[in-house]
């Protein structure tokens, strides 16, 4: 079965909708998400204007703040304080990856704890794993918010992820075993990987490798979360191949999976940090 992210976000930017047209009502304005975008990389460039997209059609506002590649990294983290500052904005995002002469890490945590609307920073990071609050990043909290929606319920599985990022590998183990799955975490470099993914009852890729996962390693009847987006000859590609489908109970199709979901999710992120700031 097709675990269908675009129709599932849909669903839930129906019900933010609803939502955000009540916040308007009562504050006079809706919660309003900042994009920087440094460069010119053109998949970046579509990835900030769908959240644009996404933001407006729930009825919030977003500007995205277009940098040249030579931007310096002490004005780009001048700017990231002024935002900071700033109350009308409720969210910061800084779209990766950044030029090689910046320190990725630094900026990211430059960011606002309370407005890192992709919970990326150190803080919230710590939060996340500390299960005391915090802001998930998106792609994890996506899928969890995917799976909800079909109600699966991860209780009790052996859950294996493949994929070891701060921004998806390892916060989404995290919130499986959170949700009381068994979870194993492995990666490019784990010997025998097709003994772990043949074990699984809910397969999780994220890697960045184009068919990494063929239909021989999974377990017939397993639930598989594709997280890779590979470009190649103008189409796009996931981590695992079109063929495991056949044999999954639940696959995520690449696109129309993970992507919508993570920005539905960055929305909720950002309705979730406008809410903790004006105290709702």
């Amino acid at each position: 079965m097709l675990l269908d992210g675009k129709n599932s976000a849909k669903e839930y930017e129906d019900s933010l909708r609803l939502k955000i047209d009540k916040i308007k009502e009562k504050s006079g304005r809706a919660p309003h998400l900042t994009v920087i975008m440094v460069g010119n990389n053109e998949a970046s460039k579509t990835y900030v204007s769908s959240k644009k997209k996404a933001c407006l059609r729930v009825g919030m506002t977003s500007d995205i703040k277009y940098l040249d590649e030579s931007i310096k990294e002490d004005e780009l983290i001048a700017l990231i304080e002024s935002l900071n500052k700033n109350d009308d904005i409720d969210g910061i995002l800084v779209q990766l990856p950044l030029p090689k002469h910046i320190n990725e890490s630094l900026v990211v945590n430059t960011v606002d704890p309370l407005k890192d609307v992709d919970g990326l920073t150190i803080l919230n990071a710590g939060k996340v794993f500390t299960k005391t609050g915090g802001v998930a990043p998106a792609t994890p909290k996506g899928i969890m918010m995917l799976l909800e929606k079909y109600n699966i319920n991860v209780c009790g599985m052996h859950a294996v992820v493949v994929g070891r990022s701060n921004l998806v590998g390892l916060p989404i183990a995290k919130l499986l075993n959170d949700s009381d799955a068994t979870v194993t975490l492995c990666h490019r470099q784990t010997r025998h990987l097709s003994t772990f993914t043949k074990s699984a009852d809910l397969l999780v890729v994220a890697v960045g490798k184009k068919d990494m996962i063929t239909k021989d390693m999974v377990k017939p009847g397993a639930i598989v979360i594709d997280v890779g987006i590979n470009r190649m000859d103008g189409k796009l590609y996931g981590d695992v191949s079109s063929e495991v489908s056949s044999i999954a109970s639940y696959f995520t199709p690449v696109p129309g999976g993970v992507g919508p979901m993570t920005i539905n999710a960055l929305l909720h992120n950002l309705l979730e940090l406008y809410e903790v700031r004006h105290d709702c």
